[in-house]
C-alpha cells in the first residue's frame, strides 16, 4: 500500500501520512459478510460518560474478517481488494471453490484474481495460509496465532511483518521463534492448525 504525505500546510498536516487509495478495487462492501456497529460515544449503559474524546465521525459498518483461515484444501479466487474503515490494512474479498465468502487482511503484493490455499499443503506464497512448521525460515509473515484455532492475534495492522527466525525442539513441544517490526520476539506454539500468512 502505498502512502500521502502532506506538506505543512498547517501544524496538523506537518506528520500526517495516510494510505493512498489506487489499489481498491471495489467500492462497496459484500453485504452477507457486513453488519452494523452501534456508535457509544464512550457512554455505558446507564448513559454516563466513561471514555472521554469519543464521538463524532463518519458511521462505519464492520467487515466480518476470517483470522482463523481453517478452510484447508479448498482454494479460493481473490474478488477484490477492499478499504476497510476500522482497520489500517485493506482487505481482500475471497470467493471460495464451494460457494463461500470471506474476507481476510490483504497481504503487500496480493493481486484480485490470484488463486489463495490454506492448511498443510498450501505453498509458501503470498497471501496463503499454512503451519509455522511448514514455513521455510527467514521468510517474511504476518497474521500470525499464538495458539493453535484461536484465531490471529499478532502483526495484523498494515505495514506490520515479522520474520521467521527459527525452528527449535523446546522441552514442551516444537518453538519457533519469530522477530517482529518493532525487534520485539515472539514465539508461538506449533500445532496442527496454526495458520500463518505469507507476505512476500
Amino acid at each position: 500500500m502505498a502512502v500521502r504525505k502532506f506538506n505543512p500546510v498547517t501544524p496538523g498536516q506537518r506528520h500526517k501520512v495516510i494510505g493512498t487509495f489506487e489499489e481498491i478495487t471495489a467500492s462497496v462492501p459484500e453485504k452477507s459478510l457486513v453488519y452494523g456497529k452501534r456508535s457509544t460515544g464512550g457512554r455505558n449503559n446507564t448513559g454516563k460518560m466513561t471514555v472521554r474524546y469519543i464521538g463524532g465521525g463518519h458511521k462505519k459498518k464492520y467487515r466480518l474478517i476470517d483470522f482463523k483461515r481453517e478452510k484447508d484444501g479448498v482454494p479460493a479466487v481473490v474478488k477484490s481488494i477492499e478499504y476497510d474503515p476500522n482497520r489500517s490494512a485493506r482487505i481482500a474479498l475471497l470467493y471460495y471453490a464451494d460457494g463461500e465468502k470471506r474476507y481476510i487482511i490483504a497481504p503487500n503484493g496480493l493481486q484480485v484474481g490470484a488463486t489463495l490455499m490454506s492448511g498443510a499443503e498450501a505453498a509458501p506464497e503470498v497471501g496463503n495460509a499454512l503451519p509455522l512448521q511448514n514455513i521455510p525460515v527467514g521468510t517474511v509473515i504476518h497474521n500470525i496465532e499464538l495458539r493453535p484455532g484461536q484465531g490471529a492475534l499478532l502483526v495484523r495492522s498494515a505495514g506490520n511483518f515479522a520474520q521467521l527466525t527459527s525452528r527449535e525442539i523446546a522441552p514442551n513441544g516444537l518453538q519457533v521463534g519469530a522477530t517482529l517490526m518493532s525487534g520485539a520476539d515472539a514465539a508461538p506454539e506449533i500445532g496442527n492448525c496454526l495458520p500463518l500468512a505469507v507476505l512476500r
